[in-house]
């Protein structure tokens, strides 16, 4: 199994790094809100450059220029692809099903690629299973890094 991190990042915006180990990087995308656990919640993910996979390991502040801000390792875990069409082809297509096995997020998600916007942009939706929860917010109730147990706010003033 691959990979998987989202990292909160209060960068010019507050929003979440949502990261999947594909062909030896990280492919990623920005969600402003977070991932959800509710179906009905289908947040928005920008897609943006690929990272290279010790980035998902990163948590600190990072200085002036590009990104410049605070990052914790919000959740992370491995993932698996849900159907038979290979990973990277059903990105391309774009409806690509996985599996989280995370700290935070487990369960079935679909990332769908939606049309328009300078970046491309995807909705990131929890699939119905088991793990899936109506109404609530992961993010809120579980603020904390999964590698310290500190909250991005605590990690900002140095803690």
């Amino acid at each position: 199994m691959a990979t998987f991190v989202v990292q909160k990042h209060d960068a010019t915006q507050l929003h979440y790094d949502f990261r999947l180990e594909v062909g030896g990087v990280l492919r990623s995308w920005a969600v402003p809100r977070g991932p959800s656990l509710d179906p009905a919640q289908r947040r928005l993910a920008v897609e943006v450059e690929d990272h290279e996979l010790s980035w998902g390991d990163f948590e600190g502040t990072i200085g002036a220029g590009y990104g410049a801000g605070t990052v914790i390792v919000w959740d992370r875990g491995t993932w698996s692809a849900l159907g038979e069409v290979p990973f990277d082809r059903a990105l391309a297509e774009g409806h690509a099903s996985f599996e989280l096995h995370g700290e935070k997020l487990r369960g079935g998600f679909t990332l769908r690629r939606m049309h328009g916007g300078e970046k491309p942009q995807w909705l990131l939706i929890k699939r119905r299973d088991e793990f899936a929860r109506d109404g609530g917010d992961v993010v809120a109730e579980r603020p904390e890094s999964v590698v310290t147990g500190k909250t991005i706010e605590e990690v900002a003033a140095g803690g």
